[in-house]
């Protein structure tokens, strides 16, 4: 929707190069579905931490934050600023305030977890709030993944996530310009509507199908992989396992995939310092560029 080409502009006038903070990007083999930045972008401007693992590893934020660390310090003593383009706000959060270090993920444990909140609709959340109050103010009903988390680690540690979350790492010791973009909700849903139309036009489903096939061959199951849980991977899957006709897994892809981008600007809107620029009714990413240009007396991107 414009992003991508803007940051190719925008590291082109820096004459930098890119770190993807993209939870999924990281992928290889899962290109339509992350919109992940063509090989002649690529090719244009240098990316880091795009395809660095396969969909049937695990990769955490700590992993996310040990690789970045090096290329930052190996782009400042190129005296490059480095250009962080993304929307995975946990890692933003991880490089700006910290993170806790926790236990390593117990895939067997949440899939047991999630089976009781199958079975009973409700029961993790109400576990969580008699377990760990602090955090169940927190987290919604409804965001099960958050829910497993904090539970896995009270389970593994029998601590609360809220007392581990009061140790974090330290953030990076750069200075951050944190740009924002932003549209009108209804602009923002149609472009999204027809974002998935055109990645099912060009392939996402036979995408899925690789990708799980590769992953089968790796893993005794696919289900508690994080990039099967990736918006359109999982929905598909769905369908090709028989759980959901095509037409309604494209509608659930659309729908959660307007669900996710809501979630994100709330997220967002909580971070200190974001430049927020409105972009709606502009696609073009040369337009989009030059309107973070006008802001740049603010931005001080030095360009």
């Amino acid at each position: 929707m414009g992003k991508t080409g803007a940051s190719i502009l925008l590291a082109k006038a820096l004459n930098t190069e890119i770190i993807s903070s993209d939870s999924m990007q990281i992928y290889k083999h899962m290109n339509i579905g992350t919109a992940k930045p063509f090989m002649e972008q690529r090719q244009m401007v240098r990316h880091h931490m795009v395809d660095i693992c396969d969909p049937w590893e695990l990769f955490s934020t700590g992993e996310y934050i040990k690789q970045v660390k090096p290329i930052i310090k190996n782009l400042y003593r190129l005296n490059k600023t480095p250009l962080i383009v993304g929307g995975t706000g946990l890692y933003l959060k991880a490089m700006t305030r910290g993170i806790f270090e926790g236990p390593s993920a117990d895939w067997q444990l949440r899939e047991n977890l999630m089976n009781k909140e199958i079975q009973t609709p409700g029961y993790l959340y109400n576990s969580l709030k008699s377990i760990d109050p602090a955090s169940a103010g927190r987290i919604t009903p409804n965001d099960l993944r958050r829910i497993i988390r904090a539970l896995e680690v009270y389970y593994k540690e029998r601590k609360p996530i809220s007392e581990f979350q009061k140790t974090l790492t330290k953030p990076f010791s750069c200075y951050f310009i944190k740009v924002g973009l932003t549209r009108d909700r209804k602009e923002l849903y149609r472009l999204i509507e027809e974002r998935v139309d055109g990645m099912m036009k060009d392939g996402l489903l036979q995408e899925v199908e690789k990708v799980i096939s590769l992953t089968n061959k790796h893993a005794e199951s696919t289900n508690h992989l994080p990039a099967m849980q990736a918006i359109g991977y999982k929905e598909l899957a769905s369908y090709l396992n028989g759980s959901l006709n095509l037409d309604n897994a494209v509608s659930l892809i659309k729908k959660r995939t307007r669900n996710y981008a809501k979630r994100q600007f709330t997220w967002f809107k909580k971070e200190d310092d974001i430049f927020w620029i409105d972009i709606t009714g502009i696609f073009e990413p040369q337009v989009i560029f030059d309107k973070i240009l006008q802001s740049d007396s603010r931005l001080k991107f030095n360009i």
